[in-house]
């Protein structure tokens, strides 16, 4: 006792000492709430915490459904845009011989390589998310086209924030320019715009490329690569040498029309990519609906259960106490 009490503070005598001694070996209420705070929280979810979930699901799921109708009525009008422009895709291909080919047939080797020179690849995509992994499926294909062929000189126009954000992630090296904040829908205007920037800032390209999604069905679209090669003015391989020009003006009117071209082509993707992204987000907020709606029928489950416990725990004091008195 007496060491103890010297440790202590020294001088204190009989029952003191312990009872310092006691004191300084109890933790404070601090460090016990400190602890609390510190330990891991065990146990189910209270009511409370069940019931905020289960109204915030049903709030996901009123906006999840708005946007689906949303989208449901856009995409009728882009399917009507669409109709206009097949018209625009349909003379390239009869007149023309332009070439599209599928992602999917460029990763199986059915295209042998890109021309030699400088090959542009414009990917069309949008500011907007929510639609599934439409734009994923570009950045994807584009990020496979350009490692197939990693000794080809290639340079990437990305349209829409969402495709700039992935190709930059992807293949940031051959990122050369980016064209973002477009207002939907796409024009031809727009088109014309950026075929006129390609043309300025890449003289003379080997091959320009366009890779968009084909619209095939509400459910269904395929990512696609268009490959349009600059026209030959005379020899072998001349483009429209069924046609008779004026011998002065045939580079002029091959220039000029060489642009329309590329804007035609251009604003074509930008029609089917617009109206693939409309059912693809159509698609996801349905599937999201459906999620949220399985949730809440499971999380209603849960309170049920977690209330049906408390009752019984209540019912079963209440018996016990009766019990006690009796």
């Amino acid at each position: 006792e007496k060491r103890i009490a010297s440790s202590l503070g020294g001088g204190l005598t009989g029952s003191r000492p312990r009872s310092r001694m006691m004191l300084a070996a109890r933790p404070s209420a601090a460090v016990l709430r400190a602890a609390a705070q510190q330990a891991p929280r065990r146990g189910f979810a209270t009511e409370k915490e069940i019931a905020m979930r289960i109204s915030a699901t049903k709030n996901i799921k009123k906006i999840t459904s708005s946007m689906k109708m949303v989208s449901a009525s856009k995409l009728r009008g882009d399917q009507n845009r669409l109709e206009a422009a097949k018209a625009f895709g349909a003379w390239t291909e009869s007149t023309l011989g332009t070439q599209r080919t599928t992602f999917e047939s460029i990763n199986l080797g059915e295209l042998e390589s890109l021309p030699e020179g400088k090959n542009c690849v414009v990917a069309i995509t949008s500011d907007k998310g929510l639609c599934g992994g439409v734009h994923s499926a570009i950045a994807r294909g584009i990020r496979g086209l350009v490692n197939r062929y990693a000794d080809a000189d290639v340079s990437v126009v990305a349209v829409g924030e969402k495709g700039r954000s992935q190709l930059r992630r992807m293949v940031g090296p051959k990122m050369h320019s980016a064209v973002t904040e477009i207002a939907m829908p796409f024009t031809f205007a727009l088109a014309s715009n950026l075929a006129e920037q390609v043309m300025t800032e890449f003289e003379s390209p080997a091959a320009v490329h366009v890779a968009f999604n084909k619209f095939k069905s509400a459910i269904a679209y395929v990512p696609t690569l268009t490959t349009i090669t600059p026209f030959v003015g005379e020899g072998d391989g001349e483009t429209l040498a069924a046609y008779e020009f004026e011998p002065e003006a045939k580079p002029d009117v091959l220039e000029s029309l060489f642009e329309y071209y590329l804007a035609t082509e251009l604003y074509y993707g930008m029609m089917e990519g617009a109206t693939s992204e409309q059912s693809s987000r159509m698609q996801a907020m349905e599937n999201a609906s459906k999620n949220a709606g399985e949730l809440i029928d499971k999380l209603t489950l849960l309170y049920n259960r977690a209330r049906q416990a408390r009752i019984t725990t209540e019912l079963i004091e209440i018996i016990s106490g009766a019990s006690a008195l009796d």
